[in-house]
């Protein structure tokens, strides 16, 4: 079975919550990192999301200290959804 990575950066033009963090976070980019797994035996290459994290500020901290938190990769795309709503974009326009 083979793992991968992707990382990407979201950026929310507003205050946004997450579900499962407790806080709300400032807007800005955040990079969120999605791992995949291949699902053998098939004659094609398909992947299956096995974790969705987001490197968010630490709470509390100072001097720009991050953690990296496991989310939902459908309440990502919900505050993502509420964030675009808020600005009048569709999610994914440019």
């Amino acid at each position: 079975m083979t793992i991968r990575s992707r990382r990407e950066t979201v950026t929310f033009n507003h205050p946004f919550h997450i579900r499962g963090l407790a806080r709300q976070l400032p807007p800005g980019a955040y990079e969120v990192v999605t791992d995949e797994e291949t699902i053998e035996g098939l004659s094609f290459s398909v992947w299956r999301r096995i974790a969705t994290m987001i490197v968010v500020p630490a709470e509390g901290a100072r001097g720009g200290a991050v953690e990296m938190v496991s989310i939902g990769s459908v309440d990502l795309a919900d505050a993502q959804r509420i964030d675009a709503s808020a600005s009048g974009k569709v999610p994914g326009d440019v």
